[in-house]
């Protein structure tokens, strides 16, 4: 078996995206590609203006951009350009602290 038969459409990842992106997002942790500091998103630095169509969330130790979020129309926009890694607990895990 070569690797072209293992290979799927994207749409083939569906479901793994829907069971990631119901979790409570604020008690994720990720690594900053700059630094290296590991910490929960919800300890970072928002940077966002009233009314505005989106948010930076930096880094709380180098100011290092770690996320994008733009929404606009119908439309949203996520950017991890600044995180090495991005760490979602399950439901079962969220009361222990891993």
């Amino acid at each position: 078996m070569d690797e072209t038969q293992l290979r799927l459409d994207g749409n083939a990842a569906a479901g793994m995206l829907r069971e990631v992106f119901v979790h409570e997002m604020s008690d994720a942790r990720g690594a900053c590609a700059s630094c290296g500091a590991i910490a929960q998103m919800g300890s970072q630095h928002l940077y966002m203006y009233p009314l505005s169509p989106g948010a930076v969330l930096r880094c709380q130790y180098c100011e290092n951009i770690l996320m994008v979020f733009v929404h606009a129309g119908e439309r949203y926009r996520l950017g991890l350009q600044g995180l090495t890694w991005l760490e979602i607990r399950d439901g079962a895990e969220a009361g222990t602290n891993v």
